[in-house]
């Protein structure tokens, strides 16, 4: 009975995650790694719970139980980064964070004793690297993606500088972020269980703002300062790591410092290279063919193999080779750049604009419109519902043609949706 029990409060939570836009395809891995990360118990809990970030009274609320047993309950899913708990004007939040960017990796974001971190590893490893569904599902539907790469700034020079936003700039997000922690990266972590991990460091992975505060508060973040935030990007610069955050303009709460070997985004951004699945920078490498030697080395570091070595067709050097950059796939990190012993290779603004959303709720509710799961948000959430004028424009929008709906996320994209983000969510923070 018990064990029926456990399959059901799993595939209950399992159906509460894919109402996110970020969900988790319904697997025998998922259902095993759940397991190991919630108890039966926990798991009802957890799949009754509000997709919009909600108080303990709420939940108290929802699951019939007295405001202090909750509060206990809430605290130690917690403590195990499961939630999020936000302080908010007085109040506190919790938040049910999506698998990715979420629970998944903050269960590897420090050693742990309870939990068998090599078991979860493999489970990981099959499900998201074998499998593939996950990582699909996460990367590759619709235009707006969960993250994005920042631009790699040592390679800037003063006139291209100009054309960088703050939001842009790994450096901003540290220097203006009301909390910083550092943490074990989840994806290095992991395939060292399986003996697979890169020399890369591991202790570099960044979380910000309200995740943060939280992951530190319960020991799975390390509190850093500004400047040692910034040495630590540094670091992650010598090591030629890709700064990978958050696709937000404000309140950005994490950047990971992907190698090209073990991290989920850069293999994302290889295996499903054609969808896009990784927003770019705002810049992309041009080549001085005549400063090129054909070394290689661009390639061989290039994350997303967007790099590859041709003939030059030279005739007086016929065995001569140059680069070939194949910008359809290119992220625009600039770690080729970096690279150039030569300096056959610079950073150009794109002509193209790279659209950003606001914030996490904008995001939110454009991925959730993109990937057919904007009822989930409007049902889920009473101040979004109660707001007629949004629930008109949505049962209009929902009930348009394929193309008309694309037109339609366009100018709600840049227009409602931006206004939208700024006063939803009670948690999001103020941008400084």
């Amino acid at each position: 009975m018990s064990h029926h029990s456990n399959r059901q409060g799993v595939a209950r939570l399992v159906d509460r995650l894919n109402r996110f836009p970020q969900g988790a395809p319904p697997s025998e891995l998922l259902n095993k790694i759940l397991a190991m990360l919630f108890s039966e118990e926990e798991a009802g809990w957890v799949s009754v719970l509000p997709i919009k970030p909600f108080t303990a009274k709420k939940a108290a609320r929802i699951w019939k139980l007295p405001l202090s047993q909750t509060g206990k309950i809430l605290d130690r899913l917690a403590s195990r980064a499961i939630l999020v708990d936000m302080e908010c004007n007085d109040q506190t939040y919790y938040v049910l964070p999506p698998p990715m960017a979420g629970f998944f990796e903050f269960s590897m974001m420090r050693v742990r004793r309870d939990l068998d971190q090599k078991v979860l590893s493999e489970l990981f490893f099959q499900y998201l690297n074998v499998e593939e569904d996950f990582i699909r599902e996460l990367f590759t539907p619709g235009e707006t993606q969960v993250g994005r790469v920042f631009v790699h700034e040592p390679v800037l020079t003063n006139e291209n500088a100009v054309h960088v936003l703050d939001y842009e700039r790994a450096s901003h997000v540290i220097r203006t972020a009301s909390a910083m922690g550092v943490s074990t990266c989840y994806c290095r972590h992991k395939m060292s269980h399986l003996g697979r991990a890169c020399t890369a460091p591991q202790e570099i992975c960044m979380t910000f703002n309200l995740a943060a505060n939280s992951l530190i508060r319960h020991g799975h973040a390390r509190a850093v300062d500004v400047n040692e935030g910034l040495a630590l990007l540094d670091q992650a610069y010598e090591a030629n790591l890709v700064q990978f955050g958050e696709n937000v303009q404000q309140g950005v709460n994490f950047i990971c410092n992907c190698c090209k070997c073990c991290c989920e985004a850069m293999i994302a951004a290889r295996k499903f290279a054609f969808l896009n699945p990784v927003h770019t920078s705002g810049f992309m490498p041009r080549l001085n063919e005549q400063f090129c030697i054909g070394c290689g080395r661009c390639m061989t570091l290039c994350p997303v193999d967007a790099i590859s070595l041709v003939s030059a067709d030279d005739p007086h050097q016929p065995k001569r080779k140059t680069v070939r950059i194949n910008h359809e796939i290119c992220l625009g990190c600039g770690l080729c750049v970096r690279n150039c012993a030569q300096e056959a290779l610079e950073l150009v603004p794109v002509d193209r604009q790279v659209i950003t959303p606001l914030n996490g709720t904008h995001r939110a509710v454009v991925m959730a419109l993109e990937r057919g799961k904007l009822q989930n948000l409007i049902f889920d959430n009473q101040v979004l519902f109660s707001h007629r004028a949004l629930a008109a424009v949505l049962g209009v929008i929902l009930r348009l043609p394929p193309v008309k709906q694309a037109l339609a996320r366009k100018q709600i994209k840049s227009r409602y949706l931006v206004a939208l983000g700024q006063w939803l969510n009670p948690a999001e923070p103020e941008p400084k």
